[in-house]
This record gives C-alpha cells, sequence and structure tokens, in this order.
C-alpha cells in the first residue's frame, strides 16, 4: 500500500480508500470480512455518507460491522459527507443540518468523532456564515477533526474560505480514465474541433493543487455516471488492450493498471474503491506496486478515446 500524508490533514493515510456505499448489500459478517480484508490489504481509509442506503444504513451497516472486525479505532481513518437529503429533494448546508447529521453518523458508526466531514455536493442556498459557525462547534467539541467537500467548484470554495477558519483538506470529485474532464479542457484549451475544450469546473483541478486539497476520485473504474465498469467492457476495446499490455509487463490485472493511472498523476490523489467483493478489492490494491512511466500515463489516456491536439 502507498500512503500520504494529507497537507493539513491525516498523515499516512492509505492511498486506496473503501468506499461503503454499497455496504448496506452485505450482512454484518460480510461487511466485517471485507473490513478485514481491507485492513490486511493496508487500507485504513473508510469514507461513507448520511445518504448511502435507506436512513442511513451504510453507515449502521459500518458501524456493526467495524466493531466486529476487531480493529482499532485509532488505526483507521473514518469519513462521513453530509449535505444529500434525498428523501426531501434538495442539497443542504444549512447549521443545523450539519449538525444533526454528524450526530446521526456518530450514532449510526457508534463513534465518538470522525476523521473526516465533507459537504456533500454544492447547497445552491448556503449561507457560508451558517457552514462557519457549524465546524467550529464541531471542531471545538472533538466530533470531526478536519473538514472537506464533495463535488465543489473553485469559486465556491473561495467563498467558504472566506468565512471557514478551518483549512478545507479534501475535494471528492468524480476521476477515471474515461471520465477525466478534471483534465482534459487542459489540453484542449481554445481548440474549436472538440467539445473537450470546454471549462466544465473553472480549473477545479489546478485549484485544488494550488490550495493544498487532497483530491479523492470517486467512481474510478466507471464510465458515465454510474453505467458501470469501463474494465472487460467491449465497448472501450483499445483501452483494455493497452490496460492488458501495461498490466501483463508489471504482472498486475488491468483494473490496478487504471487505478495506478490516476495515482501516478503529480496532484497526489486517493482513489475510492467502492467494492464489496474482496478479491476485487485486492486486485485494486495492486495498483500501489506500480509508478508508470510518463509514457505509459499517456498511453493509456489515448487510448481512452482522447488525441492529443
Amino acid at each position: 500500500m502507498k500512503y500520504l500524508n494529507v497537507a493539513n490533514g491525516p498523515q499516512n493515510a492509505s492511498a486506496i480508500i473503501l468506499g461503503c456505499m454499497r455496504m448496506p448489500a452485505l450482512s454484518v459478517d460480510e461487511a466485517a470480512a471485507m473490513i478485514r480484508t481491507a485492513d490486511e490489504l493496508g487500507i485504513n481509509f473508510y469514507d461513507n455518507a448520511t445518504c448511502y442506503g435507506v436512513n442511513g444504513e451504510a453507515e449502521t451497516r459500518f458501524g456493526d460491522a467495524f466493531r466486529q472486525a476487531g480493529i482499532r479505532r485509532e488505526d483507521v481513518f473514518i469519513q462521513s459527507k453530509c449535505g444529500i437529503l434525498s428523501d426531501r429533494g434538495e442539497f443542504n448546508w444549512t447549521k443545523e443540518n450539519i449538525l444533526s447529521s454528524v450526530d446521526d453518523s456518530l450514532r449510526r458508526m457508534k463513534l465518538d468523532y470522525l476523521d473526516a466531514l465533507l459537504l456533500h455536493r454544492p447547497d445552491l442556498l448556503y449561507e457560508p456564515e451558517e457552514v462557519a459557525e457549524a465546524f467550529d462547534e464541531l471542531e471545538k467539541s472533538g466530533k470531526v477533526r478536519y473538514f472537506g467537500v464533495s463535488n465543489v467548484p473553485p469559486m465556491l470554495l473561495m467563498v467558504l474560505k472566506k468565512y471557514v477558519r478551518q483549512p478545507l483538506v479534501f475535494n471528492q470529485l468524480q476521476f477515471s480514465l474515461e471520465q477525466s474532464q478534471l483534465l482534459d479542457q487542459t489540453l484542449y484549451v481554445n481548440n474549436l474541433t472538440t467539445e473537450r475544450s470546454i471549462d466544465r469546473d473553472n480549473g477545479t483541478l489546478d485549484y485544488c493543487r494550488l490550495h493544498d486539497m487532497t483530491v479523492q476520485a470517486w467512481s474510478p473504474l466507471q464510465h458515465g455516471f454510474f453505467k458501470g465498469c469501463f474494465v472487460d467492457d467491449p465497448a472501450f476495446p483499445e483501452l483494455n488492450r493497452v490496460l492488458g499490455e501495461i498490466g501483463d509487463a508489471y504482472g498486475v490485472p488491468k483494473t490496478a493498471v487504471a487505478i495506478a493511472w490516476i495515482l501516478r498523476h503529480p496532484a497526489r490523489m486517493q482513489a475510492i474503491a467502492g467494492t464489496m467483493n474482496p478479491e476485487h478489492l485486492r486486485d485494486i490494491c495492486e495498483a500501489t506496486k506500480v509508478t508508470l512511466t510518463h509514457n505509459e500515463w499517456y498511453r493509456l489516456y489515448l487510448a481512452s478515446g482522447k488525441y492529443l491536439p
């Protein structure tokens, strides 16, 4: 496993995060076995959210399974996200919702504190002063150690940073070989021949790098918006051919190469593995044994359907 010393945040955090969104599909025994597998592989970072599962079921399942797994709380980093209220059809960053969400997360996961809390997708009616007050209370009470966001662009981050005293440590963003829009516009800038020249996020990746925010890549093996895994998908023949060639050269699966492509980027990202299959997780973690060359990284990027202008 590779480990990161996160700027303004956790030290010695695993480059691979176990995402718990799909954990409600497992029994407590199965979830505990999954957590033990992650621990054996060197993963010490777990991601959850209040909206995962009905009534926070993913957090509840994780809390029960973590206690059963027998891993010391102080040896891991546990983060959750709040702000998505699916049952009410809204995103909500009010002070009241942030504080109550953290209390609910701690109760469901049977924890005394969260290592990190992320605001989950932008609330279009957010009041930065309320966010700042909530963060201050959570920090003072010891309920949250570090703070961040998920799917948030630079200008909104700048407004938050005007009011929030704590460093915004993480920005959780969709990123994969197939969903590489965080990078594409930079390559195709000022090019009218492709829609990839469109600036869709106002330079979010470079903003994060400038301001010491660690990007956590979600859906690192997905194409589209939860359309499925591109590895071994016949719709991506060239990408899978190159993934296979490079994987054979390093003695690792295609899945590992796809994750290694993310970890090779100098932004020093983390990749969130959402699988609940222990063997699949083992394949993913093989990525940390590989450091792609400059040329291999570009070969994969081009094989995913891009071209050099």
